[in-house]
C-alpha cells in the first residue's frame, strides 16, 4: 500500500476502524522527511488526531501524541538517532497565517516532519509542497475516508 501515499501520487482509503487511521499515518511517515508539511482537514471527530498518532509512531518519535488544541503546538523530538522529529500544530484556534507564521514553524521544518490539524488554508504558505490528507467520516457510521493529495504551488 506504500505506493499510494507517496509523493506525487493522490489517493482515497476507507478507515473502518481508528487502528485503520493509525496504519496509514505509519505509511505516511515512511514517504515524509524533515522539511515536509503536512495538512489533515476534516471535521471534529474526523481522526486528524489519530492520523498523527501514526504519523509520529512511524516516525519512532518520543513522547505521546495527544491533541495539541490547548498548547496549539507540541514538539516530538526524535526517537532515534538521525531521525525528524515531529512538530504537532492545531490551527483551529489561530486568526490566520501571521498566528501561524509567529509559531516559526518554517524553522522547525528544517529537522522536523510538521504536521498541522485544521490547517487547511492557512499553513500551506509554509512550504513549496505539502501532502493535505482530508478526513470525513461516513454519514451516521464511524468510518471515516481518507483523501490525500501532494500539492506543490
Amino acid at each position: 500500500m506504500i505506493d499510494s501515499v507517496r509523493p506525487g501520487i493522490a489517493g482515497t482509503r476507507i478507515l473502518p476502524e481508528v487502528s485503520d487511521t493509525e496504519a496509514l499515518g505509519r505509511e505516511l511517515a515512511d514517504v515524509v522527511t524533515a522539511g515536509d508539511l503536512v495538512i489533515l482537514d476534516g471535521p471534529l471527530g474526523a481522526g486528524k488526531t489519530a492520523l498523527a498518532r501514526g504519523i509520529a509512531a512511524g516516525l519512532g518519535v518520543a513522547g505521546r501524541v495527544s491533541s495539541p488544541t490547548f498548547i496549539i503546538a507540541r514538539e516530538h523530538r526524535p526517537g532515534r538517532p538521525g531521525g525528524p522529529g515531529m512538530i504537532h500544530v492545531d490551527a483551529y484556534r489561530l486568526g490566520g497565517l501571521e498566528e501561524l507564521d509567529a509559531l516559526d514553524l518554517d524553522t522547525d521544518l528544517a529537522d522536523s516532519v510538521v504536521v498541522v490539524e485544521w490547517g487547511e488554508g492557512v499553513a500551506e504558505a509554509l512550504t513549496d509542497r505539502h501532502l493535505v490528507v482530508r478526513l470525513r467520516r461516513q454519514p451516521d457510521s464511524d468510518v471515516r475516508r481518507a483523501e490525500w493529495e501532494w500539492v506543490n504551488h
